[in-house]
């Protein structure tokens, strides 16, 4: 595990071309354990698939796996919106709103 501020928020950083961000510890373990859940009911559809599962079973198990998908792009998002946009704004740079917009319409695809 690569070093997370104990800090409740910490906000992106640009380093040369590439933005980061340094989460605390909470976050990055909420997010972590998300993802390992996600990744264990993918591995159940796999399974599933391979035991000849009905059509209908596989696809409930996968609006399951979407809405989880989901829920962890809601945390994230609204963890972004409240660090790296907030502080970027607070600290003048208005360009972040654009990025956000980009973002938005992205996701909402």
């Amino acid at each position: 595990m690569e070093d997370h501020k104990t800090e409740e928020q910490t906000c992106c950083c640009e380093a040369a071309t590439e933005k980061k961000k340094e989460r605390s510890e909470k976050e990055y373990r909420d997010l972590m354990n998300r993802l390992k859940r996600i990744e264990g009911q993918v591995r159940g559809i796999q399974g599933m698939l391979e035991n000849d599962a009905y059509c209908a079973d596989i696809l409930v198990q996968v609006a399951a796996v979407n809405a989880a998908l989901n829920s962890f792009n809601k945390v994230l998002l609204a963890n972004h919106v409240r660090t790296c946009v907030a502080d970027n704004i607070r600290a003048g740079n208005d360009e972040v709103i654009d990025e956000l917009v980009t973002l938005l319409q992205k996701l909402m695809r």
